[in-house]
């Protein structure tokens, strides 16, 4: 028999999104009933950032074991053990995982339901033997590995990042389908630990960055040992005995190549299967949910977050949307998302970060009135000390200073993006962080010198030096 809950917002997702609309709203007062038909903490604890990150710490380990030797620090031959490289993985989600647990949630005062949810209505949802009637619903389902319609995969074993991080030997030979962000790290952490990597776009890596720090990493990656396939369409997939094939077309010429595995990494789809969308009048297409810039619906009172709806699929996203449901759902008040100072970043090594316009972007949208100011991490005396000096960051502002986007590929950039994005956030000149006193010697320079470098051309001017020279004569 079918037991019924009536509360003031269901949340059917308990992944980065889901969790914190969750947490926010059971702490200021609401009763929350919380839906997971998976493992709680969802894609970016199990199977995304945090294993692609811990996976990514081994191999930056096992490379600076390789490279000690320039500091005057020998090792001996360096041995990687690849099955302990994914323990460690293992360890680091289960150190999390109980700030995600279903036990945390239920002492924070959630109801956790672990059952697949189904509209029957807009106002009702069935989740196992359980039907919750509530005032708001917020949908935070995620997204998946989306699997391209390439003929023959359905023959071959094939991993994707729901599956990669249980594999415990070190693929002989492994060949990425997909150059964005998760392929190329992925690339990076099995190069580093010991596999041959073979890397296949079937356009450009990282189209939606900067192409000026786009090649630092392509030279760096390559450099490394990657072989990086760009503007090559893969045809066909086919078993080779205990190996896999796969035939792409590169510059109008066929090549056939061979790998111990495969790796899916061809971007994502949205979680809407088996929802009951049209029972809840919840307009959604191939890409996602549809929302406004409140998030609501096309049924008002359901909301969706994060992945699901098809935007930008970070999971710092889904933490930003579920404070704009929280205001909404809780508060009544008319918050709407703004995407100008959203940062991202490709932890490869160099690491390239963003955050508002790129030079290209600002081009396009500005034209010609904007001024671009570049640093390089060669300048900068942390990195010449640490011996990494690959790198440098571009500042795009208007003509009047005003902070319109930022990049930075190089050491630690992922660290360093955050105060542009807190420039941009607030409408700042370039002015604020040139004043800003920076402590030395760090890579955060780098945003200081650059915005320093923004005033050159008007402070050393033969104008400033007639202005100096004249106002000296009554010194």
């Amino acid at each position: 028999m079918n037991k019924t809950i009536k509360t003031d917002i269901c949340v059917i997702g308990a992944g980065s999104g889901g969790l914190s609309v969750a947490a926010g709203a059971v702490q200021m007062g609401a009763d929350v009933v919380l839906i997971e038909k998976g493992k709680m903490g969802g894609d970016c604890l199990n199977t995304g950032c945090v294993p692609s990150k811990a996976l990514l710490a081994a191999g930056h380990a096992a490379e600076n074991a390789r490279t000690a030797e320039r500091f005057g620090v020998f090792t001996n031959p360096v041995e990687v053990d690849f099955a302990k490289a994914i323990d460690y993985v293992h360890s680091v989600i289960n150190g999390i995982a109980p700030h995600d647990s279903v036990e945390r949630f239920e002492e924070l005062g959630c109801t956790v339901i672990q059952a697949e949810a189904q509209f029957t209505s807009p106002t009702e949802v069935i989740a196992g033997d359980t039907i919750i009637h509530a005032k708001r619903f917020v949908i935070a389902t995620g997204s998946r590995a989306a699997v391209p319609p390439i003929p023959g995969l359905e023959n071959v074993g094939y991993f994707t990042n729901e599956t990669i991080f249980e594999n415990r030997t070190c693929p002989d030979h492994l060949i990425i389908i997909g150059g964005g962000p998760i392929g190329l790290e992925m690339a990076q952490a099995h190069q580093k630990l010991g596999a041959k990597v073979t890397v296949i776009e079937m356009m450009s890596i990282l189209p939606k960055d900067d192409p000026d720090m786009v090649a630092v990493v392509r030279e760096n990656i390559t450099a490394g040992g990657i072989t990086l396939y760009e503007q090559t369409k893969t045809k066909e997939v086919r078993k080779a005995g205990d190996q896999v094939q796969v035939v792409v077309d590169h510059n109008g010429i066929e090549i056939t190549l061979e790998g111990s595995h495969l790796l899916l990494a061809t971007g994502r789809k949205a979680n809407i299967e088996n929802l009951g969308l049209d029972k809840a009048g919840v307009k959604y297409d191939r890409s996602g949910i549809a929302v406004d810039p409140r998030l609501r619906t096309s049924t008002p009172k359901i909301f969706a977050i994060g992945d699901v709806t098809g935007g930008l699929q970070f999971t710092h996203m889904a933490g930003y949307d579920a404070g704009i449901v929280i205001r909404n759902a809780l508060f009544r008040l008319p918050s709407k998302v703004n995407h100008t100072s959203v940062p991202w970043v490709t932890y490869t090594n160099p690491e390239l970060a963003q955050v508002g316009m790129n030079e290209a972007t600002a081009r396009r949208e500005i034209g010609d009135d904007i001024r671009v100011v570049k640093w390089d991490y060669a300048e900068n005396d942390r990195a010449r000390a640490e011996g990494d000096t690959t790198g440098f960051i571009k500042v795009i502002t208007t003509k009047k200073g005003r902070i319109l986007g930022a990049g930075i590929v190089g050491r630690q950039a992922g660290e360093l993006i955050g105060v542009w994005a807190l420039a941009i956030s607030k409408k700042m000149k370039i002015g604020a962080i040139a004043e800003m006193i920076m402590p030395y010697p760090t890579l955060g320079e780098i945003s200081k010198r650059a915005a320093g470098a923004w005033y050159t051309p008007s402070l050393f001017s033969d104008k400033t030096r007639k202005l100096v020279r004249f106002l000296l004569k009554f010194a």
